[in-house]
């Protein structure tokens, strides 16, 4: 079997990209960065989240990726545990989970009239309602991604602040001309990680895009 590819990481010295890929060909682009000059300061991100991935970096190459998470032997997450695990009698076919639900009288009368009865009512209910907060959730943990790589990498930059608002007002016009002198990998990876909070952006003016994330709390 082939193994698991790591999760998708990025690689800075300082101000430069120096890899990009999965944890491996990073940490090993990094480490050979490091035998060539000890004393450069490496910070190595997870390319989703933003999230500083530490890697030790003593001794050779080896005992470097030796030391990394093993990807295959990761746990499987619990949705899918929920889904893989053993029915039993009379379960329906969907991979469903017994849960308590505890519900107001007139709310239950309320389920037992609808088509299905109440698990049908409630699971209809439950997808309508999280796919009417998925654009919301994917814009908030874009704001909080491209927030941790600035914070990073960008608190001392000019402009940066400013930034930083127009990040969370989802302001792309203001936020491209507030990075525009940044040096060009920073301003790349962090123009690439607010895409997904402007794509959706009105063309004229700031969006309204969903209860702002104070940015103190961004990086918890």
């Amino acid at each position: 079997m082939n193994p698991v590819p790591g999760p998708a990481c990025i690689a800075f010295e300082g101000d430069r990209r120096i890899a990009s890929g999965d944890l491996r060909e990073v940490a090993r682009a990094a480490k050979e960065t490091l035998d060539r000059a000890m004393e450069a300061s490496i910070v190595v991100f997870d390319g989703n989240t933003s999230a500083t991935i530490e890697i030790d970096f003593r001794g050779s190459m080896a005992d470097v990726l030796a030391r990394l998470p093993d990807a295959a032997g990761a746990p499987i997450p619990a949705e899918a545990a929920a889904v893989t695990a053993p029915r039993g009698p009379g379960r329906p076919k969907l991979g469903v989970v017994a849960r308590e639900v505890t519900l107001l009288p007139r709310h239950w009368q309320w389920l037992a009239r609808q088509p299905g009865g109440a698990s049908v009512a409630i699971r209809k209910l439950v997808e309508a309602a999280s796919r009417t907060g998925e654009d919301k959730d994917r814009i908030r943990q874009a704001q909080e991604a491209a927030y941790r790589f600035m914070s990073v990498t960008s608190g001392n930059r000019p402009h940066y602040e400013e930034a930083i608002r127009a990040l969370f007002a989802g302001d792309a016009i203001s936020f491209e001309q507030r990075t525009a002198e940044w040096p060009d990998d920073i301003r790349a990876h962090t123009s690439k990680l607010a895409e997904r909070v402007f794509e959706r952006a009105p063309q004229s003016g700031p969006a309204a895009l969903g209860p702002a994330v104070d940015p103190a709390q961004a990086n918890r």
